[in-house]
């Protein structure tokens, strides 16, 4: 019987390229995210089941749950950066943002589906970021949500040790997508692509699936507790090699 796994953030990048990695490992897969249109063409191109949903909303993540029921996999990707304004100029807001949905919006799913996995088992995966292990120029607000996300599994592995969930963190570098530097600059092109100018081989979305794909494949007696992934040009959040 096929294991069922829930994907958060779906509707595009990481989200939607670790839907298509599990189905192709032969997975029955949830995908959710805000955008209907796009999960429904990721459902016709892979086969997912889908629901559309907010995970700040609690009505939305009581929906998206129970559509879910009973799941094998958590993929807690959903999240993203607002702006790079250094600290003292930071929008309350923007950092508002970012911690109701890469923090709060993890903690709501999880809470959810936990019960039933302390009982019959399971894997929940976090997509942090090395922004959750490092601390960066202008990304104040980005690194405090990200460091605080982290603290829900590290705290997590504490608390159920001995029961049969597996808790797994995977923390990307610099990663190009279609959109996660776009939102994060309003929407501007130009800064967004200077995220990656000159960098040969960024990452990419079906890097970061492969490691999700990987980590829960593994035996059940194994778990993969934290993970960096980088591309070979970057050593840190601020030292990338360029052309």
């Amino acid at each position: 019987m096929a294991r069922t796994a829930l994907v958060t953030g779906a509707t595009t990048g990481i989200g939607a390229a670790t839907v298509r990695a599990l189905r192709a490992d032969g997975f029955d897969v949830i995908a959710t995210g805000r955008r209907a249109d796009r999960l429904e063409k990721l459902a016709d191109e892979t086969g997912c089941r889908f629901i559309a949903g907010d995970l700040t909303n609690d009505d939305d993540v009581a929906a998206i749950a129970e559509f879910a029921g009973d799941v094998d996999v958590l993929v807690n990707n959903a999240g993203g950066a607002i702006g790079q304004d250094p600290v003292a100029e930071g929008k309350i807001e923007d950092w508002r943002k970012m911690y109701e949905i890469n923090v709060l919006g993890s903690l709501r799913i999880t809470q959810k589906l936990l019960p039933t996995m302390r009982e019959s088992g399971g894997d929940i995966v976090f997509i942090s970021s090395t922004a959750g292990h490092e601390s960066y120029l202008g990304g104040g607000g980005y690194t405090a949500a990200k460091h605080a996300e982290r603290e829900i599994p590290k705290t997590l592995r504490l608390e159920l040790v001995g029961e049969p969930v597996r808790i797994i963190d995977i923390g990307p570098g610099l990663v190009k997508t279609e959109e996660f530097s776009l939102n994060r600059f309003g929407g501007d092109a130009d800064r967004a692509d200077k995220v990656y100018a000159g960098v040969a081989e960024p990452l990419v979305a079906e890097d970061i699936a492969e490691a999700v794909r990987w980590t829960v494949s593994l035996p059940s007696h194994v778990n993969i507790d934290t993970m960096i992934v980088r591309p070979v040009a970057q050593a840190n959040s601020s030292t990338v090699a360029r052309d």
